[in-house]
């Protein structure tokens, strides 16, 4: 017995919509990370050491920015 006709086929579909959400999804989810754990050591460091702002601050910067020249690197996606 043969299944159902149907109007699909194996390939054909354009899926451009598909590909633009899916980046989108993965650069949230990358920059976001990043802006989450610039801002966890920024907090961590400001209130659970004696280092004190000053030194949270360029601790969260120095993360932000590593963060980001590693990210705009490049990779394969």
């Amino acid at each position: 017995m043969a299944g159902p006709a149907s109007d699909y086929h194996r390939g054909d579909m354009d899926i451009a919509e598909q590909v633009s959400t899916f980046h989108l999804v993965m650069g949230i989810t990358k920059w976001g990370s990043l802006v989450l754990a610039a801002l966890l050591l920024l907090l961590v460091v400001w209130f659970c050491t004696q280092a004190g702002f000053i030194a949270a601050l360029i601790s969260g910067l120095a993360v932000a920015v590593l963060g980001t020249l590693l990210l705009r690197g490049g990779g394969g996606h």
